[in-house]
This record gives C-alpha cells, sequence and structure tokens, in this order.
C-alpha cells in the first residue's frame, strides 16, 4: 500500500479512488484473462491494500462487472446496423458478431459473468448490475426490433438475451488452451468466434421473424 494512501471522504474523492480501481482493472485485462487476476494483483497496481479496494467495492468480480458494465454500454454506444433493404436477419446478426469479435474484454467478461463474476457479490450490488445489464439488454433489443419492426418487444427481448448466451459459450469454445486448440487443429479445426456467433444469431433472428408470420 502506498506509504501515503489517506482514506477518501469526499464524494469526489471516492469517485476518483473508484476510477483508478477500474483503470487498473483494464490494465491488468489487457494483460492477461479475468481468470488469471487476483484481488491482491489488482490491489498492488493501483496502490492500495486489499482491504482498502474493498472500501470501493464489492468484491474483485464487482470491479470486473462495472468493467463489463462500461464496456457493454460502449458497445451499445457504437452499435448500428445501417440500411437493411434485404438480408435484415444476416446483416444483422453480422453486424453484432463482427463489432463483438472486435471487443476482446467485452466477450471475455460475458463469458465469464454467470459462471464466475457474479459469485461473490452482494444481494445490494446485484441489483444495481442487475438493472443496469436489463436496460442494456433493452437497448439492443430496440436497435433490432427498429430494424426489423415486425418483432414483437418481447420477441426482440428474445433475441437479446440470446446474444449473451450465444457469446457466453462461444468465446470460450473460440479460445481453447494450447493444447485443446493443437488438438482441434488436427481434427481438421473449428468455425471461429465470428462466425458461430453470426450463424447461430440468423437463425434465431429468422427463426423468430418466421414465427411472426
Amino acid at each position: 500500500m502506498s506509504a501515503g494512501f489517506q482514506r477518501a471522504r469526499r464524494p469526489e474523492q471516492v469517485e476518483a479512488r473508484r476510477t483508478a480501481i477500474l483503470a487498473a482493472a483494464r490494465e491488468l485485462l489487457a494483460e492477461r484473462l479475468v481468470a488469471d487476476i487476483s484481488l491482491r494483483e489488482l490491489a498492488c497496481r493501483v496502490g492500495l491494500a486489499k482491504s482498502n479496494v474493498l472500501r470501493y467495492f464489492d468484491s474483485r468480480e464487482a470491479v470486473f462487472l462495472e468493467v463489463l458494465d462500461t464496456a457493454w454500454t460502449a458497445w451499445l454506444d457504437e452499435l448500428a446496423f445501417g440500411e437493411l433493404p434485404s438480408a435484415r436477419e444476416e446483416r444483422i446478426a453480422g453486424t453484432i458478431a463482427a463489432t463483438l469479435a472486435e471487443r476482446r474484454l467485452l466477450c471475455e467478461l460475458i463469458s465469464a459473468m454467470a459462471p464466475v463474476l457474479e459469485r461473490n457479490i452482494s444481494v445490494e450490488f446485484a441489483r444495481g448490475f442487475k438493472l443496469r445489464a436489463a436496460a442494456n439488454l433493452e437497448r439492443l433489443a430496440s436497435l433490432v426490433r427498429a430494424g426489423v419492426p415486425e418483432l414483437s418487444a418481447e420477441a426482440a427481448r428474445v433475441f437479446a438475451r440470446a446474444v449473451v448466451v450465444v457469446v457466453s459459450g462461444a468465446w470460450p469454445y473460440a479460445n481453447p488452451t494450447e493444447a485443446v486448440a493443437l488438438a482441434t487443429a488436427e481434427a481438421g479445426g473449428a468455425p471461429g468466434f465470428e462466425a458461430v456467433v453470426a450463424e447461430n444469431l440468423t437463425n434465431l433472428l429468422a427463426g423468430l421473424v418466421a414465427r411472426r408470420r
């Protein structure tokens, strides 16, 4: 811990400390997988003791969920489907897949969200995070429905939730260990992340549209 550490007391001091912790978390995530980053390492990176990090966040997992929320919102801010005169399902699914493939951090944190990051947080933090996650899903559903207006609001929400589920499974599948990657290559290879996501989302969206007819 820094010898000059003083507890943040004013709201702007607390926010500055939280911002510093989140910045340190992003730096570490650029270097290694979330599963390989400990609370001790995060605390050392920001210059605090572990106990002081926990003054500002519930847990290590809560820090990374905050990073996820920011990355998720930033993706939605930039997501646009453009004109969709034909092949709407393929273009929407393809755009989602391509833009997610460019965001390693977002995909990794989505894949770690349910099995890892949501396992060590308080009820209070969980409520806040789930409300923000629901808002992000609603934004995605609205964007998709604007491109496919015959979808009901609920069908668009089903699709938005499925994006998270597909990414959660496709990301670790497309990023295996070296041993598994070698064995997969020897067996003939496998489709990459973007292709898997695009195919699954195209089929789902086409199915939801067909059910409305």
